[in-house]
Order: structure tokens, then C-alpha cells, then sequence
């Protein structure tokens, strides 16, 4: 009996598995997953309600993106449209929601502890992972401003440094050590990625992955990140629902010979991040250099906004319209016909969806560039493949939404530097993943080839050059 018991215990107990500090470190993550998920659910309420009654109400906003029906050249020449006095209101909308939001960092938050995903990084490896709890409300009735308002930038910037304060609150509640606050605050930032994409793998896996502009991880961070991401996105989803955001076919890789077109993708996909990230960093450094109030030059960058909205209504907000109609491209009849004019619309589309973020966040506006740098990739992987489409034989069957897909996942892990999660992100987006191959093909290009570019400038680029490591 003694020997049974021995036994029993050894395969029970055995290993360091179980134990109290690891017992400890999962209820932290737990708690983390749970807060950060209640506080998205809460955030994402308040993005549809100034979404409904502010863009779509007070503005009456509509998006344009008919390509096939001539919808946005017809917008840019209709006295109907242009005389609407809705559609003027849009045209300041974008300028108060930045100003207010602005107003409300200033006065109830550091501006520098408030920038987004670039400040969550910063503070990781600089600040000894603590984040103020007071960025939670803040930030998020900021951004609800700026974007609802129809400022073109994304939520998940705010999200990702909402869910980084909740991480390094509970960690400086529970009296933890400055390395148990970092990894609280990297699992929380995960989590806050995991529910407002209802995408929980690429969620665990952007919070060991984005800290560095190299392929260096922070794998102290994996498994913390793991548990909360699930626990975040198993709360958001039962509010709103276990469907992936977008919808689209599944197209199956079954032909070698497309390597080579999404080979041409990658290298398209390669410049156009360059140029994100440039026009980025040189409207954000035109507007650093300007002597006036902070107030007043997010109030330029949201007119400018606006002004460009006003003929392309579709980049205002986080356009997830473009992404829409990215990934229905190139099947049925919508475009047959007109790919030329199809691929010029959605080469525009990217051009000044770019700009208009640059303006938006760039002048200092409350928002993230994840969501447009999605919107950047789907647009300019749909121009590509609708161009192969019209120039391929058909035994290659080029799908240009497939391409769309793919080049989303390409931009993202060009311009913010997160290949894995790039590659997982978009299928648990779409709900697609039968073109894993082709994202590793595309990704794996696109981050070695624009080595030593980054939208985020706090990104170290390896560990030894992290303070926290060196």
C-alpha cells in the first residue's frame, strides 16, 4: 500500500508543473483574461453606439465602395451628393471627434503614456511594464471619439494599451515583482487583441511577438498570454457571438505554379509597406515640427480627414468596408468587365486610406494603424490578383480575393513585424484557412525583405538591444 501510494503521488504530483507559484500565475492570468474581456465587451457597446448615432445618425454616413456600379465616380461628380448637407458634416465630424478626444488625454492622462501599441512596447521594456489604470477609461472614450467621429484609424491600438493597463494594474494590486507585472501586462495585451478580433490564437500569440522588429520573442510571455487570450475571447464572444468578423469563400492551394504571382505579391506588398511607414513617420514629423497647441493640429489632421472622406466616404472610421470588398472580389459578376477600373479604385483605395491615417493618428489623434494597415494589405492584394486574373491562363485560376487575404497578412507582418500572427490572424478573421501556405509564402518574404522597417519605432530590434535584457 505504501508502494501504491508512492506511486499514486509521483504521477499526481510529479514534475514542476504543478505547483503553488504556478497555480498562482494561472489565476493571475485567469483574472486578467476575465477584466480585459469585460472591459472590451464594454468598449466594443460604445464603438456601435457612436457608430450608429454619430456616423451613421448625425452624419448619415454611406460607403461607396460599388466599384463594379461606378458608385465612387459617380459620388465624386452628383450635384445630389455634393449638395447633401450630411455629407458637408462629415467633412468636420473627424476634426471635433480627434479635439475631444485629445482634450480628454490632456487633461486626465499622460499624452505619453497614451500613444497606443507603441506605448504599451515602451513601457515593457523601459517602464518596468506599468501602464497608469487611469489610460483604461481614457483611451477608450478617446479613440470611441476619434474613430466614431469618422477618424481613419483603428481600435486596436486602444485596445492593445487598455488590456496592457489592466495587465499591469492587477500586477501592481496583487504586489507582484516588476518581471510578474510584465508579463501580466504583455498577457493582457494579448487578451485585448484576442477579443476584439475574435481571433484567440493570433491574440496569445501578438503578445509574446510584438515586442521586438526582429523574429525575437518574449517567450516568458507565451504561456500567460495563452490563458488569458482564451478566457478574453470566450467572454467577448458570448456577448457578441463566435462568428468570425469577415466572411469569405474558401479557397483551397492546389496549384504550385501560384507561387509565383503571390511571389510578385509579396515584393508589391513589400514596397507599399515602405511606403505606409514613410508617409507615416513623415506627416507625424511635419506635424511635430509645427509651433502650434497639440488641440489645433489634431483638429488639422482631422479636417484633412474629413476632407478626403468627403469624395471617399469609405476611409473614414476603420473602413471595414474596404475589407469587405477585398475579400468578395473577383467571384460572381460584380466585376466582370471593368478589372481595370476595379484594380485602379482599389490601388486609390490604398493610397489615401495610408494618407488619411497618417493624418488622423500621425497629427496626434486617438487611434491605432493595425486595423488600417488590415484595410492597406486587403487592398492592394486585390488590385494584384484581380490584375493576374486578367493576364493568367485560367489553368492557374488565380483568385483575386485569396490575394486579398494573403496580402493582408502580408502587410501586417511587414509593417508592424508580426509574421506568425499575421499568418493566424487573417484566417481566424475570415474563417479561412485553407491558404496558410501562401500567407507563410508571402509573409515570410515580405518580413526579410523589409528588415529594419517598422511602424513602430519603440520596438527594439532584438533582445541584447532591449534595456530589459541588456
Amino acid at each position: 500500500m505504501r508502494r501504491i501510494a508512492k506511486a499514486w503521488w509521483k504521477f499526481m504530483f510529479g514534475g514542476q508543473g504543478l505547483s503553488v507559484s504556478t497555480g498562482r500565475y494561472f489565476g493571475e492570468s485567469v483574472l486578467v483574461g476575465a477584466v480585459v474581456g469585460m472591459v472590451v465587451v464594454g468598449f466594443r457597446y460604445a464603438i456601435d453606439f457612436a457608430k450608429h448615432y454619430v456616423m451613421e445618425g448625425l452624419g448619415h454616413h454611406q460607403f461607396l465602395t460599388h466599384l463594379s456600379e461606378g458608385a465612387v465616380c459617380s459620388s465624386l461628380f452628383s450635384w445630389e451628393d455634393l449638395v447633401d448637407p450630411y455629407r458637408w458634416l462629415m467633412l468636420v465630424l473627424p476634426a471635433i471627434g480627434a479635439t475631444l478626444g485629445y482634450a480628454l488625454i490632456k487633461l486626465f492622462a499622460s499624452v505619453e503614456h497614451a500613444r497606443g501599441t507603441g506605448s504599451a512596447i515602451w513601457a515593457y521594456h523601459n517602464n518596468n511594464g506599468y501602464v497608469p489604470a487611469a489610460v483604461v477609461p481614457v483611451k477608450g472614450v478617446a479613440s470611441v471619439l476619434t474613430v466614431g467621429f469618422g477618424g481613419s484609424a483603428g481600435y486596436e491600438g486602444p485596445v492593445t494599451l487598455i488590456g496592457a493597463a489592466c495587465g499591469s494594474t492587477i500586477g501592481r494590486l496583487l504586489n507582484l515583482t516588476v518581471r510578474g507585472r510584465r508579463i501580466l501586462m504583455a498577457a493582457g495585451l494579448a487578451a485585448g487583441i484576442a477579443a476584439l478580433f475574435q481571433a484567440p490564437l493570433a491574440g496569445a500569440m501578438f503578445g509574446f511577438e510584438i515586442f521586438y522588429s526582429s523574429s525575437d520573442v518574449e517567450y516568458e510571455t507565451l504561456l500567460p498570454s495563452f490563458i488569458a487570450s482564451a478566457v478574453s475571447y470566450s467572454i467577448f464572444a458570448y456577448f457578441w457571438g463566435w462568428a468570425p468578423i469577415f466572411e469569405m469563400p474558401d479557397f483551397v492551394y492546389d496549384n504550385g505554379l501560384r507561387l509565383f504571382p503571390y511571389f510578385v505579391l509579396a515584393l508589391v506588398i513589400t514596397y507599399g509597406a515602405r511606403f505606409y511607414i514613410s508617409l507615416y513617420n513623415s506627416v507625424e514629423g511635419r506635424f511635430k515640427s509645427l509651433r502650434l497647441p497639440g488641440s489645433v493640429k489634431v483638429a488639422i489632421g482631422g479636417l484633412l480627414t474629413g476632407i478626403i472622406g468627403f469624395f471617399m466616404p469609405d476611409i473614414l472610421g476603420s473602413s471595414y468596408s474596404l475589407v469587405d470588398a477585398s475579400l468578395k472580389c473577383g467571384y460572381g459578376h460584380a466585376f466582370e468587365g471593368i478589372t481595370p477600373i476595379a484594380v485602379f479604385g482599389f490601388v486609390a483605395f490604398f493610397l489615401v486610406k495610408a494618407l488619411a491615417t497618417a493624418f488622423t493618428v500621425g497629427s496626434g489623434g486617438s487611434g491605432g494603424l493595425f486595423a488600417p494597415a488590415l484595410v492597406c494589405g486587403g487592398t492592394l492584394g486585390a488590385a494584384v490578383g484581380l490584375a493576374f486574373d486578367r493576364i493568367l491562363p485560367e489553368t492557374i485560376s488565380i483568385h483575386p480575393a485569396a490575394f486579398a487575404l494573403v496580402g493582408m497578412a502580408g502587410f501586417l507582418a511587414s509593417t508592424i513585424r508580426i509574421p506568425m500572427t499575421a499568418i493566424i490572424i487573417v484566417a481566424e478573421i475570415s474563417g479561412n484557412h485553407a491558404l496558410l501556405l501562401p500567407a507563410m509564402w508571402v509573409c515570410g518574404i515580405s518580413f526579410w525583405l523589409n528588415s529594419g522597417w517598422s511602424l513602430y519605432r519603440t520596438q527594439p530590434h532584438c533582445r541584447e538591444s532591449s534595456p530589459l535584457h541588456r
